[in-house]
């Protein structure tokens, strides 16, 4: 069998951290080859510029497309999608990959994938049949969901409603979420060196802060988050804040925070990137996760941690008895039960509905051996399986 050239696109630090399991086993594999390509964000002052984080972790990257055009128009991003489509297919055409893998629904993500399926690449696809209908994302997923052809699902129901989208069931698996491999498997900080490398104490309570646009509303995103950082400002706790993502407002929700930790440097900190293992290690450490990231859906989970859960942007994501959703006037109130002894104790023995951590096994194994092909048929739910 010949060596199956597997081209994994990333475009956010996010997705590159949930990539980071499978691309230490693709390395390892005999029989694919990696081709690592960064786009959007990765490229990103404001951001961090990520891609030296990928480098520092020992990746050769093939290809780097700087896509990510700075603006708070919401034709910015569409210009962005269509640099990064246009981009991508001189990338692909040099690279010749087998397969493409992407992970998740973020715009840059649906451009690869429609630079992917235009040049006849299959396409294999992770995170598909998730709900979130606070966001375009939810849009985007399912539209790279139909434009692929292997699907990796984070649980069961997941599965289920990809193969509900007409996707035949022979081809979409259940491999739980590679978020999850990272929990098990990376070697987490002590809180002594976290503290040391962060510059900032875990005193008393503490609170890990992530907070994305909510792109399929027209809420005034100022007003909202001077509200919720003026009820935070009303609790004692020491408060980890880290940058939102590159969509549209995100510069208004990071130009805020900086403001807010100004106020208080001792109890406040912000990061533009934190990297896996610090994340990781602090959502560990702290006593509650307030915000509307996925991270707070899914990973917090593993560590039994409460998690305020604001607003629409995640609204239809499965998630645990841990996760207390909340509006911005419930914020205050939600904040109390979570940090009270009742509610923790409800949540020690929880177990998370997204897996085990052997996500990265079961997607390379299958990005191995499994047939692949550029031609889909349909199939109707009539049909048997």
């Amino acid at each position: 069998m010949s060596v199956r050239k597997v081209c994994v696109i990333t475009g956010s630090r996010s997705e590159y951290g949930l990539f980071f399991p499978i691309l230490k086993k693709i390395l390892k594999s005999n029989l694919l080859e990696l081709q690592l390509t960064t786009t959007s964000s990765h490229h990103s002052i404001e951001h961090g510029l990520t891609y030296r984080e990928i480098e520092n972790d020992g990746f050769f990257i093939n290809e780097k497309i700087e896509s990510h055009l700075v603006s708070n128009e919401k034709s910015s991003i569409v210009k962005s999608a269509a640099k990064t489509s246009e981009l991508l297919s001189d990338s692909l055409h040099r690279l010749q990959p087998d397969i493409v893998l992407l992970l998740g629904d973020r715009y840059e993500t649906l451009a690869a994938a429609t630079a992917a399926l235009l040049m006849n690449i299959p396409i294999a696809h992770i995170h598909g049949g998730e709900k979130t209908e606070g966001a375009v994302d939810e849009q985007i997923r399912h539209a790279i969901t139909k434009m692929s052809y292997l699907h990796f699902c984070s649980t069961e129901q997941y599965r289920q409603r990809v193969i509900q989208m007409g996707e035949d069931p022979k081809r979409v698996f259940n491999s739980g979420a590679p978020g999850i491999d990272n929990i098990i498997n990376l070697k987490p900080l002590t809180k002594i060196q976290l503290e040391e490398e962060l510059e900032w104490q875990f005193n008393g309570n503490s609170v890990l802060f992530t907070y994305h646009p909510v792109t399929l509303t027209d809420a005034d995103l100022q007003s909202d988050l001077e509200f919720i950082l003026g009820i935070l400002a009303k609790f004692k706790f020491n408060i980890l804040f880290t940058y939102a993502n590159a969509d549209l407002g995100n510069h208004i929700i990071n130009q805020n925070i900086e403001k807010f930790c100004k106020k208080n440097p001792k109890k406040y900190k912000v990061f533009k990137n934190l990297g896996q293992v610090r994340y990781l290690s602090a959502m560990n450490y702290v006593d509650l996760i307030i915000g509307n990231s996925s991270s707070g859906i899914i990973e917090a989970a593993s560590f039994k941690k409460p998690v305020i859960n604001i607003g629409d942007r995640q609204k239809g994501r499965l998630q645990g008895k841990n996760v207390i959703n909340c509006n911005l006037i419930t914020l205050k109130e939600s904040i109390i039960i979570a940090l009270s002894d009742g509610f923790k104790n409800t949540i020690k023995n929880m177990t998370n509905i997204y897996g085990v951590g052997i996500s990265s096994d079961i997607i390379v194994a299958k990005l191995e051996n499994e047939p692949l092909s550029i031609i889909k048929k349909f199939r109707d739910q009539s049909e048997e399986f």
